[in-house]
């Protein structure tokens, strides 16, 4: 289920070491299968890299138990949390995640930022990845040390700017509350996505229990590619996605080429989620005849 940000890097990495990518199994309804992944993780497996939520299916993850698995084997977790962070109160400590990343730019920040967590006792332990001005402590004729943390870590002039608005989106989301962004969303996707499940030939990707289910919905309306489906919301006002998502081995477990995703964010209302629901009944009445 991951984004390719969570794929292509280690495939490289694993071309690099001659190690094998493998891949964990999914419930049915689009969860990391736990209970079969215990089967798959053993003490070969080094590194697990897994979403916390995903941009496609909807779902959160049970972080805490994979954590547990990998440990149990003396293995490391390392999470994406790019499409949990901006929509839940994130506890990386309780979740016992090793590294854990997110970006900016999906909670509100500038393009270009993020953040990357690691447990202090393995960020001692590893060396840099870039080098230059900042992040050595002292430099001889030929060798150098490093600085403490973070720095060591963050060679050269640091995008300051984008530090800035990043703090600034922290700031913004946490005066608003963390828990009632949750809120909000979970009562948004308790009301929206009934009403989508009901509309004849609708396809929902992943829970179909709100319960289950993020703020994040993707779908197919049969008949209809999500490319025209897309651009038919354009024309109403409505941005939807359509396409892979970044995750098209994700596509071909689903077996389809292509999905519209709908992200409900606490910035929407719910007139606004009515006039999407009515727009798909009067795009379907468009297209019922065969006619693009």
């Amino acid at each position: 289920m991951e984004h390719h940000s969570n794929v292509v890097p280690w495939q490289q990495l694993a071309k690099r070491k001659q190690a094998k990518l493998v891949y964990l199994p999914l419930t049915e309804d689009g969860f990391v299968d736990v209970e079969k992944s215990a089967e798959v993780i053993t003490a070969k497996g080094k590194i697990l890299s897994v979403c916390h939520s995903s941009n496609v299916l909807g779902v959160t993850n049970p972080i805490k138990e994979l954590a547990a698995l990998m440990h149990q084997h003396n293995g490391y977790i390392v999470v994406d949390g790019a499409q949990s962070t901006p929509h839940m109160k994130v506890d990386v400590q309780a979740l016992d995640a090793d590294f854990y990343a997110f970006s900016g730019h999906k909670m509100l920040g500038p393009t270009g930022s993020g953040v990357l967590y690691g447990k202090e006792a393995l960020l001692e332990k590893m060396e840099p990845v870039e080098f230059g001005g900042e992040m050595i402590d002292f430099v001889y004729d030929q060798e150098s040390t490093w600085s403490v943390l973070p720095w060591k870590f963050e060679a050269g002039t640091p995008n300051i700017a984008g530090g800035i608005g990043l703090g600034s989106a922290v700031d913004y989301l946490e005066a608003i509350g963390m828990d009632a962004i949750e809120a909000y969303e979970k009562e948004m996707v308790r009301y929206v996505l009934p009403k989508l499940q009901a509309i004849e030939g609708i396809t929902v990707y992943g829970p179909a229990d709100p319960e289950k289910h993020t703020g994040v919905i993707t779908f197919n309306l049969e008949g209809i590619h999500p490319h025209d489906l897309a651009t038919a919301f354009d024309m109403e006002g409505i941005a939807v996605r359509a396409g892979h998502h970044c995750a098209q081995p994700l596509m071909r477990y689903l077996d389809v080429s292509s999905t519209a995703r709908a992200s409900f964010y606490f910035y929407n209302t719910f007139e606004e989620a009515d006039q999407f629901i009515a727009s798909l009944h009067k795009i379907k009445e468009f297209f019922k005849d065969g006619f693009i």
